[in-house]
């Protein structure tokens, strides 16, 4: 019962990221893109991997965005410049790791397309 319950909380934060997060529910709608788009195009089963990756690696890191920005708001609620700090930071990471994803998508697509 134990594990069901927290597999119950993790849904309930994921839910919490897609309700709440404008940017999540972009890259929910973009990996629902990929998907539809790996299908059509006939991707290999390494590339379904390399998708894969990249998609789950986006919204893992939107979802660690969106935690440390509760955190950092509740353990700073006026303006502080590290807490800025750290939302910046954190936004950082997702950029990078979307850039990276879109980088791979290039690489997998592109030929395809072409």
């Amino acid at each position: 019962m134990k594990e069901l319950r927290s597999f119950y909380y993790a849904l309930r934060g994921i839910g919490h990221g897609v309700k709440r997060e404008r940017h999540m529910r972009f890259h929910l709608i973009a990996a629902l893109a990929v998907v539809c788009a790996g299908f059509w195009l006939g991707i290999s089963r390494m590339e379904w991997c390399l998708v894969m990756v990249c998609i789950g690696s986006v919204m893992g890191a939107e979802l660690f965005n969106t935690a440390i920005e509760r955190l950092t708001d509740l353990a700073s609620p006026g303006r502080h410049p590290l807490a800025g700090q750290a939302k910046d930071v954190a936004a950082g990471a997702v950029l990078v790791i979307s850039i990276a994803a879109a980088i791979v998508g290039a690489l997998v697509y592109i030929p395809y397309i072409i």
